[in-house]
């Protein structure tokens, strides 16, 4: 019973361990600005795909940065797509900021994003260039924060997205996965020398990846992010992230985008990182919860008095760290991590599964046991990630 107890303690004490080290690495979202002296002309590559309920502010935040000299490029797959009067219209309220909208499919992998992405990584005039979601919701430093990170020995400059202005319960979830889960593991593996790529926003040199074989050397894992990780790695270099997240604002979720999302995201950490995806069995609530359980029934002690310390213990410190970073935090937020952590597990286990899934009009298939996914385009000229 004693070894239950220690094990219990021990998943707890990582579990503060890395919030301590997100809370040391991480800014607060409302911090100071970072000093950026240097600041070179950038091309910022932005791909699109139909329009989204904050599609306007996530367009109209690209042309409010502050920076001195810097293009943005659009990408946009189907020349029918709506998106495409809404850029124009906000362009047209930015004169002063130059930006080109390509149209066109580049069909270089199975990855929809990265074949919008080829045109306009081969238009960008700056040896700087970002890729940015399209629902990245650029902050007026955005740039600076960028540039700030990039030190003697980076590759590649990254940002989690950080989950705001959520509608519903759904929605409160998936700010509960991506802020002090997801941003948290990735800021505290960051800090510990495992840096990994988020394609949400990546700052390159652009000769260092045209020197390696280009934008398509990203095709050689089905996200463009695993790819980035393992080439940049390869170089010697590492990854890092920006001192403070950039928000994607949320909405509305349903259950079901939720679980389709967490799924794919997971299949595909699977078969890119298995070493890594491996031990996320263990995060979360439910392995410290079902092992107290267990204790207590044999000592004869409350599961339910035990129980409520070990969600203290987990959940108190994650809401002091998204308090104390300004992220979203409601009445619903505790709730909204239980709900999470009741998901890793089924989540964990359904990716080791052959299953599909929808990519902005893709369907994904990826094979239970092996690391090789294929596409049957539902609409072939799709775009952008979630």
């Amino acid at each position: 019973m004693l070894i239950l107890y220690v094990a219990v303690g021990a998943f707890l004490a990582i579990n503060a361990l890395s919030l301590m080290i997100a809370g040391w690495r991480i800014w607060p979202r409302l911090g100071a600005q970072p000093q950026t002296p240097h600041r070179p002309a950038v091309s910022v590559v932005i791909p699109l795909c139909g329009v989204e309920v904050f599609s306007r502010e996530t367009l109209d935040s690209a042309f409010c940065l502050d920076w001195p000299d810097y293009e943005v490029i659009f990408c946009v797959a189907d020349a029918k797509d709506p998106v495409i009067p809404l850029i124009e219209g906000v362009r047209a309220r930015h004169p002063a900021i130059a930006a080109t909208i390509l149209v066109g499919d580049d069909p270089i992998s199975a990855n929809p994003k990265l074949n919008n992405c080829v045109k306009g990584w081969n238009a960008a005039s700056h040896e700087w260039v970002v890729l940015a979601d399209s629902n990245v919701l650029m902050p007026t430093d955005y740039l600076i924060r960028l540039m700030a990170a990039w030190r003697s020995d980076t590759g590649l400059v990254c940002s989690t997205p950080l989950g705001s202005c959520p509608s519903g319960f759904w929605a409160e979830v998936e700010c509960a996965f991506l802020n002090a889960h997801q941003a948290r593991w990735q800021y505290a593996g960051e800090a510990l020398g495992f840096g990994f790529a988020q394609g949400k926003s990546m700052l390159w040199r652009k000769s260092t990846l045209d020197s390696h074989g280009g934008i398509q050397a990203l095709a050689s894992e089905i996200a463009e992010d695993a790819a980035a990780t393992k080439l940049v790695r390869s170089l010697g270099s590492k990854v890092h992230l920006v001192a403070s997240p950039f928000e994607q604002p949320l909405g509305t979720r349903t259950f079901r985008e939720i679980w389709a999302r967490q799924c794919r995201w997971a299949r595909l950490r699977r078969v890119t990182f298995p070493q890594f995806f491996s031990p996320e069995i263990l995060l979360g609530v439910v392995p410290p919860l079902l092992l107290s359980g267990i204790a207590a029934i044999v000592a004869g002690q409350s599961v339910l008095a035990l129980a409520g310390f070990i969600v203290g213990a987990a959940y108190l410190p994650e809401l002091a760290l998204a308090f104390r970073k300004n992220w979203h935090v409601s009445r619903w937020s505790l709730i909204a991590m239980l709900t999470r952590d009741a998901l890793l597990p089924i989540i964990w286990v359904r990716s080791w599964l052959a299953g599909s899934a929808d990519w902005r009009g893709n369907r994904m298939v990826i094979g239970s046991n092996e690391s090789r996914l294929e596409t049957n385009a539902l609409m072939p000229l799709a775009g952008t990630s979630s």
